[in-house]
């Protein structure tokens, strides 16, 4: 392929404590790619060895038809945002968005041209004369990414780009890097958080990670209604997980028969049924699970219900009540059958 990024098979060790193990996963030319995890999963040590900031122990590293695993950072050509924007303190904006293309050598007739385009399409070109300092966090980030764009990567790496932001300004950013990808349809990005909302809302495919491994790859809508593992269904979106054994006609849970797709799983076996709070309805209906509320969150335009059910709790995200039931209140919950999707790979449960 022309562009984009391949694992092949890469495994990184530190003092024989392996922080990445045997990762297989390739990024297309032109798309967005988010990896997601916990904090010690191996997602920003993937990236790291896509820039060339550390050596796999095994396994190579593709840049389109490039073998880069030898290769030092400054000769893989890619564009880097990290957490903190890592801007110049004594260079004014313009100075640090041209840092990259003076180092790569571009002559100064094209550098003026460059910084003007990458600045203009991050929406800072009237801060080019400004001095880090004088800056809000948020522009500072689009700095940061300018900097990046200006040497025309064809690989675009973002480590936690947002983490920095207040809530407000992350909802903005997230609309401004979308806007970028949609201008830039040729770069790949690899996008690294261990934010769900941001993985959901930007990426093409999200890379689920965890304790080094990677766990499942998919478009968000398919990690989302057909999780493939446990881990997976609660780290994309809230989760209700419910130890279930599979029956003839659906699931028992509790004692209580549950209808729903079992796919072929033997009668008998154990499995984890998952069901999204927002599909679980309030009051009679199919499927239904007898609790009592044990905390309510008012969240605007709707109310999470924690309601305990045979010892498990399970969430339900209704729309605003007004007249919410109160602590202790004996509730019915329900959900469709096509709303649960059965789990059978990794159950943990006893």
């Amino acid at each position: 392929m022309s562009g984009g990024i391949r694992f092949d098979s890469v495994t990184v060790a530190y003092d024989g404590n392996v922080v990445l193990d045997a990762l297989d996963l390739t990024v297309a030319p032109g798309e967005v790619l988010a990896l997601l995890g916990p904090s010690g999963s191996g997602k920003t040590t993937a990236l790291r060895a896509v820039a060339g900031f550390v050596r796999p122990v095994a396994g190579r590293v593709f840049l389109g038809d490039r073998d880069v695993t030898d290769l030092p950072p400054y000769r893989r050509g890619i564009g880097m945002v990290v957490q903190q924007y890592a801007l110049f303190p004594h260079m004014r904006v313009e100075e640090n968005v041209a840092f990259g293309l003076k180092a790569r050598k571009v002559a100064k007739s094209g550098i003026r041209g460059r910084v003007a385009e990458a600045l203009e399409m991050t929406g800072m070109a009237a801060y080019a004369p400004r001095y880090p300092r004088e800056l809000s966090g948020g522009q500072q980030q689009r700095v940061a990414i300018a900097r990046a764009l200006a040497i025309q990567p064809d690989v675009l790496l973002l480590d936690e780009p947002l983490s920095a932001l207040d809530a407000q300004l992350r909802s903005g950013m997230l609309a401004e890097l979308a806007r970028l990808h949609r201008e830039l349809p040729d770069v790949s990005i690899l996008y690294v958080t261990h934010d769900q909302v941001e993985a959901l809302t930007l990426a093409d495919r999200i890379a689920v990670m965890d304790k080094a491994r990677l766990r499942a790859c998919g478009t968000p809508r398919e990690l989302y209604r057909t999780p493939v593992n446990e881990f997976t269904a609660s780290f994309v979106g809230n989760a209700n997980l419910l130890p279930v054994t599979v029956s003839s006609g659906g699931v028992s849970f509790g004692g209580v028969e549950l209808k729903t797709e079992t796919a072929g799983a033997a009668v008998g076996a154990r499995a984890t049924l998952c069901v999204r709070p927002h599909l679980v309805g309030l009051g009679e209906g199919p499927n239904r699970l007898s609790g009592t509320v044990g905390e309510i969150q008012w969240r605007g335009a709707t109310h999470r219900l924690y309601v305990d059910v045979d010892g498990h709790r399970v969430m339900a995200d209704v729309p605003e009540l007004r007249n919410p039931p109160a602590h202790g209140d004996a509730v019915t919950l329900h959900f469709a059958p096509e709303d649960a999707v059965l789990l059978t790979a990794g159950v943990t449960h006893d």
